[in-house]
């Protein structure tokens, strides 16, 4: 019979990664907020991306795994003094095996997928996204299915066969790579004040001092350029697409917990007030409300944009907006810097 591990509780979160994560952490005893997660992994930042045959994005999200950085996952890990694995093969049964196991186990397992693969979304034909994260929480080896734990409260139960079609699936940018982590509580502990002013240095180095011009507060800037251009770049089909994309990457239908992750970051600044007993890190938790609701501004202009007659028209009021946004990000996040140096 399928049904979740003995233990495993579904829960409504806000980002596939931070809920995973959550979702992980609360099975294994440690009760902890997204916006905790999110802060301590230095997950906030800003990326516009044009890669050459795919729309452009713009990202919130910061500290991915890859050569020489850690990623969030294993940041927030560290922090918290659980001990992460990331694994990865090109081999769709070693996957499976390893999956099998944990679950055989007890274990809840978190992995990558791509979106356009999951049954119970109703994406266009067309739509991938290969970095979705997930939970596979419960299994019934007799009919081959598990059940996934993703955003929602729901779980959604699915065929091996599908899932890893989700987990092998080669759509550029992000494929998922069969993706896996393993977590250690064994030495599990709150993050100290110090650890917290660490995170908050990283995010705000990230945004100030990106190291290329589509990053940080530099990127926002960046994007304002960029995307004034797309009706010389795009037909106005594509173009239409592209701004309900931009409305989906900053509102929280997307995952980003809304205003393109300004709102969760801004509560985990309250936290880490509490935390490190640093008043003015509150203050600058409004701030950081304050600048997610001018992007939700700019996210419903996206969206008016791919239902108006002409989405180009719309452009220069979002992109004038974004201008504001990134002086209010450049002050926050200076603010910030100060705070915690």
């Amino acid at each position: 019979m399928l049904k979740p591990l003995q233990g495993f509780q579904s829960l409504e979160t806000h980002h596939c990664v931070t809920g995973s994560m959550r979702h992980i952490y609360e099975f294994h005893g440690y009760p902890i907020s997204e916006d905790l997660l999110l802060g301590l992994g230095a997950g906030v930042g800003f990326i516009y991306w044009h890669q050459k045959g795919i729309d452009p994005f713009y990202g919130g999200r910061a500290n991915f795994d890859r050569p020489g950085v850690e990623g969030l996952e294993k940041t927030v890990g560290r922090r918290t003094g659980v001990q992460v694995e990331i694994f990865r093969t090109k081999s769709a049964r070693k996957a499976e095996k390893a999956l099998l196991e944990m679950l055989t186990a007890g274990k809840p397992v978190m992995i990558h997928v791509d979106m356009g693969f999951l049954p119970y979304f109703d994406l266009p034909e067309d739509y991938h996204f290969g970095q979705h994260v997930v939970v596979v929480a419960g299994y019934d080896r007799k009919a081959k299915q598990v059940l996934i734990a993703d955003r929602d409260a729901a779980l959604h139960p699915m065929s091996l066969q599908d899932l890893a079609k989700a987990r092998g699936s080669t759509f550029k940018p992000f494929p998922p790579l069969h993706t896996w982590y393993t977590f250690d509580f064994s030495t599990k502990r709150p993050p100290t004040a110090e650890e917290v002013r660490h995170a908050i240095r990283e995010a705000s180095k990230g945004m100030l001092e990106p190291p290329i011009h589509n990053l940080g507060v530099k990127g926002i800037r960046t994007a304002v350029k960029r995307t004034l251009k797309w009706p010389q770049q795009m037909d106005e089909e594509r173009l239409r697409w592209t701004c309900f994309n931009i409305f989906i990457f900053i509102d929280a239908t997307g995952g980003t917990g809304g205003g393109i992750f300004r709102y969760m970051y801004g509560r985990f600044l309250k936290t880490a007030a509490e935390i490190t007993g640093e008043p003015r890190l509150d203050e600058v938790g409004d701030q950081m409300h304050e600048i997610g609701d001018r992007w939700q501004e700019v996210a419903e202009i996206f969206k008016e944009a791919y239902e108006a007659p002409d989405p180009a028209a719309l452009l220069p009021d979002a992109t004038s907006r974004m201008k504001a946004i990134a002086d209010r990000e450049q002050a926050a996040w200076e603010g910030l810097s100060q705070i915690v140096a």
